[in-house]
């Protein structure tokens, strides 16, 4: 049966059908005299099934606009490529989904003052070119004016609201930060920030019904061509003004990175301008920088500062050139990493510790928020330097969110930050911006050597306790795709059922009572919780006869793929073998949970630790 939300379009698609000539005749045919020729019933019973084929397509049609959806992005396959995947982010789709972003602003945001206005900047992509002239198609549809910014950066589109004289409406980055060349997608803002997952899947569900009605006439003529604007010239110099007034060098104002060596890894995406157009101007040495052309086809590494190799690579021309700093960016620089002077990698919780250590200096007793993922060193960490850890919803727009709410309901908090890179401060709009993040590295490795220091920024998290064992493993659900969130959910409530009901001995679900968190780092028990987007939960584990707490588990609903992740990390040697036996076991095969995931993960981790 259709949903209510499709019985418009089933109407008129149902209408052209028994409009055509071959249905008018069987439809006249079942009102004429039985003969052996002609069956009636069977006729009819023909066009009904003809009806479900067209309510089965329509809803196909929408389901494949609607998946584009993930968390508070779309994101799809742009370019054939893929064993086993078809391109779903087709020109049509994208100019469903701009023209319904169009209107939702509209609608929303405008204050009612004109014509809305719309920045468009994306990434090196090759899909981005003919992906953008259908997002250009599809704002001028909602009557929207458009703004090219052309390679740009993530954060510089949010900014493109706020400064002046540019201050646009809304605006859209077109990325899959640091998925494959394959791949592509939109992140959209207003004033107010990046939009939410609700508001994401409000404007994907408009498009879907547009997608429907005209998937097969998409505008390659762009009536009212977008103006081009330089935009992010006047971003880099806002970055550049924040790092010379912070530092304020006694001797060169203007260049106050003069006899600093900073060495940058753009992975050929969209970060090269920070090397010549902030850094350079600013008097750094940056000979030694990496990969700073874009190229579409990412032909060194994957750009992410959570990658093995793109780490590696600063990490040998930081060494190679005796450079101060080595700068990681993803493709489209809303994350960041690190290289000290010695050559250490500087991400997730290391990462998290470094801006943690510097807000603390600044913000004295401080809220930082993560995701749930982090480790118990990081939490020692934090609360030794007078602040206090929130541990919330894994996904950096949750983490970033709840950060807000704390500070709306008078809790302090400069910091949100999850264990990928993205990391937002109170002071830049709580924007997750990875260029803002290595400026702030920066200028406090100005300062301490200012102040006598001859230590490298590594020194501020040389105490940091990490995790002796840390896993990720993947519970694939065995359904089909339209029931694997229901199962996901499943599996995962059951989990807390049986934390709750004392199943699993020595094993609590976590909470954070300072920060009105509670269930698992999941529920909010404020008077406004937020909407939850997908199903976690972190429990504590600890030891049965010591009552010793050595570890955590915590398990995810995916988002986007039909599967679940469970994270461990654990103090102490055999901790994580000993939570994935008991999980396994005691949880997965006793519920009966098993039956619809696949646990060779499980089996195999197991089978290669005994």
């Amino acid at each position: 049966m259709a949903s209510t939300s499709t019985s418009s379009l089933i109407a008129s698609k149902t209408a052209l059908f028994l409009s055509s000539p071959g249905i008018i005749k069987r439809s006249f045919l079942s009102f004429t005299p039985a003969s052996p020729s002609v069956k009636p019933l069977k006729t009819r019973s023909s066009n009904v099934t003809k009806f479900d084929e067209v309510t089965n397509s329509i809803d196909e049609d929408m389901d494949q606009i609607r998946r584009l959806q993930n968390g508070s992005d779309v994101r799809g396959i742009a370019l054939e490529g893929e064993k086993g995947r078809t391109v779903d982010l087709t020109p049509a789709a994208v100019e469903a989904i701009a023209e319904s972003f169009g209107e939702w602003v509209a609608a929303t945001e405008s204050n009612g003052n004109g014509v809305v206005k719309v920045s468009l900047g994306r990434d090196p992509r090759v899909s981005g070119g003919k992906l953008s002239t259908a997002v250009y198609a599809g704002l001028a549809r909602a009557g929207c004016l458009s703004f090219d910014m052309g390679l740009a950066t993530t954060p510089a589109c949010f900014m493109s609201t706020l400064l002046s004289p540019f201050e646009y409406d809304a605006s859209i980055m077109m990325t899959a930060s640091h998925l494959p060349y394959t791949r592509n997608g939109l992140k959209f803002f207003t004033k107010r920030g990046g939009l939410t997952s609700p508001e994401v899947e409000k404007i994907c569900d408009l498009a879907a019904r547009k997608y429907v009605n005209r998937q097969t006439k998409v505008s390659t003529v762009i009536r009212t061509k977008p103006k081009q604007v330089d935009f992010m010239s006047a971003y880099s110099k806002h970055l550049r003004e924040i790092i010379k007034e912070r530092i304020n060098h006694p001797e060169h104002y203007d260049t106050p990175l003069k006899g600093f060596q900073i060495v940058v890894n753009a992975g050929n995406g969209s970060g090269g301008f920070f090397t010549w157009d902030v850094l350079d101007k600013l008097g750094a040495d940056t000979f030694g920088s990496l990969y700073l052309n874009p190229d579409g086809m990412f032909p060194n590494h994957i750009p992410n500062p959570e990658n093995k190799t793109a780490m590696s690579h600063t990490r040998a021309a930081v060494l190679e050139n005796s450079a101060d700093l080595g700068v990681v960016f993803d493709t489209d620089v809303d994350r960041s990493g690190v290289v000290d002077n010695r050559g250490n990698p500087i991400n997730g919780d290391k990462l998290i510790a470094l801006m943690s250590a510097i807000v603390l200096k600044e913000h004295p007793g401080s809220t930082i928020v993560t995701d749930a993922r982090t480790s118990m060193g990081l939490t020692r960490f934090i609360t030794e330097r007078g602040g206090r850890h929130c541990l919330y919803r894994v996904g950096y727009r949750n983490v970033i969110d709840k950060g807000v709410e704390l500070n709306k309901d008078g809790i302090e908090t400069h910091l949100m930050m999850e264990t990928s890179g993205h990391g937002a401060v109170k002071e830049n709009h709580f924007l997750d911006d990875g260029a803002y993040m290595v400026v702030k590295i920066i200028i406090e490795m100005v300062r301490m050597r200012l102040s006598g220091s001859t230590e490298g920024i590594g020194s501020l998290v040389k105490d940091l306790e990490e995790p002796l064992e840390a896993i990720e493993l993947r519970l694939n659900i065995l359904s089909e795709p339209r029931d694997a969130k229901a199962k996901g959910i499943e599996a995962i409530e059951t989990f807390r059922q049986y934390i709750e009901e004392g199943k699993l001995k020595g094993w609590e679900l976590d909470s954070c009572g300072d920060c009105w968190v509670s269930e698992g780092c999941l529920v909010d028990s404020n008077d406004h919780p937020s909407a939850i987007d997908a199903h976690m939960y972190r429990a504590k584990v600890r030891d049965e006869e010591s009552g010793e707490e050595y570890g955590w588990v915590h398990m995810r609903q995916s988002i986007h793929n039909p599967n679940i992740a469970v994270n461990m990390q654990s103090m102490i040697s055999g901790g994580c073998l000993s939570m994935t036996r008991v999980f396994r076991d005691q949880f997965l095969e006793a519920s009966g949970m098993a039956r619809f995931l696949d646990i060779n993960d499980f089996d195999n981790y197991i089978g290669g630790q005994s």
